[in-house]
């Protein structure tokens, strides 16, 4: 995803108008903010019932308590989706029927069949259907996939993706409880694995390991996914993890090459700064989403006259994370000035058919082969 959106000045073009609907966690942290910090976007109406909590954050903005208002007014031309995952079928397919272009908080839907469907429905409308991957613009992914593509560490053999916390208490939420949609997998899988297919592409096959550790537990609080990759140049393996029990964190990213080794501790810092209130705006961005933690380059160079490779460690180059670029890449291709809206209708189609394949290797206990991948008009 290109970092950098459009030179030309918004006001060149006519604000595109956005409903949020949902103003949870993901609405309030996340959402809200990045819209309004997009030149372009205008954060015209959040749909929700807390009618006191958009009054203190956005007092400017309209709310309405429910969502065929927003969707029936022929002024809003974008609709975000940051509600509980079992309803974010229902209302896409409402806002593609209504006209409106769509963001889904991820995972799209809680099967693959209902987002082909909607992907069929975008198609036939000639509206864009995606879905919210920001983690592609995490700090530690963008110096991960810089290191990577800078061939320092040779062929990469192996990738350990690890996303902990320690959560020991089991909040009263949906997404604790057994319902569909909810659970670990469907949380933070959506993340990883976009991460994993945009590094690496469509893996061969597919294992993944659930648990519920936690006392109370009544969902997959655990989960452990490892990606074949058969290459002809050589085999990879890329090892998907996350955990509500990890009082002390071990690398966020750990890549290992022919020629050497990367690790990186630490989360990206952005979703902390939101929480915390921060607004970022992408004409003033100035330390925003510089990480703390540089990532660490271990590699192997030739030395003449050394019969054997010395081992070379350095402080690898650190990437800015930057949320907003989601929007501003989807503002520009609403524009007609980006080729595609960032996060595409093959890739929305990829994560979803991983996160059911996976579901399906944890029932049998194996791995799962992927089918040959769909060619989507």
């Amino acid at each position: 995803m290109n970092l950098m959106p459009s030179t030309q000045h918004p006001h060149r073009h006519a604000p595109l108008q956005v409903a949020l609907i949902g103003y949870g966690s993901a609405g309030r942290i996340f959402h809200a903010p990045l819209i309004a910090g997009v030149p372009g976007l205008l954060l015209a109406c959040i749909v929700t019932r807390q009618f006191e909590a958009v009054q203190r954050d956005w007092p400017a903005v309209p709310c309405v308590a429910a969502a065929g208002a927003a969707l029936a007014d022929p002024a809003i031309d974008l609709v975000v989706i940051a509600t509980p995952n079992d309803s974010h079928f229902e209302l896409a397919r409402a806002a593609l029927q209504a006209g409106k272009h769509v963001v889904v908080d991820k995972p799209c839907t809680v099967t693959l069949t209902q987002t082909e469907t909607l992907l069929d429905l975008a198609r036939q409308r000639g509206k864009v259907l995606t879905v919210f991957q920001n983690r592609r613009l995490d700090s530690d992914f963008l110096s991960v996939q810089q290191v990577i593509q800078s061939g320092q560490l040779g062929r990469v053999v192996q990738v350990d993706s690890h996303f902990d916390r320690y959560r020991p208490m089991v909040p009263t939420r949906w997404r604790e409880q057994n319902l569909p949609g909810s659970g670990l997998w469907l949380d933070l899988g959506p993340h990883l694995l976009d991460q994993a297919l945009v590094l690496f592409g469509q893996p061969d096959a597919l294992l993944l390991e659930q648990a519920e550790l936690r006392d109370s537990a009544h969902v997959n609080d655990w989960f452990h996914a490892v990606l074949r990759y058969g290459r002809p140049q050589g085999s990879l393996r890329v090892i998907l993890h996350a955990s509500t029990l990890v009082a002390e964190p071990g690398p966020r990213w750990v890549v290992h090459g022919t020629q050497g080794s990367f690790k990186k501790f630490g989360l990206d810092v952005q979703e902390d700064a939101l929480k915390a209130g921060q607004r970022p705006h992408l004409d003033a961005l100035h330390d925003w989403g510089q990480d703390p933690q540089p990532g660490q380059l271990l590699h192997m160079e030739n030395i003449p006259g050394v019969a054997v490779p010395v081992s070379v460690r350095t402080v690898a180059p650190q990437a800015g994370g930057n949320y907003l670029a989601y929007y501003a890449q989807l503002r520009d291709y609403l524009w007609g000035l980006a080729p595609q809206p960032g996060v595409t209708r093959a890739q929305v189609h990829a994560v979803m058919q991983l996160l059911g394949l996976g579901e399906q290797s944890a029932a049998l206990g194996q791995f799962v082969a992927l089918p040959t991948p769909v060619a989507l008009r």
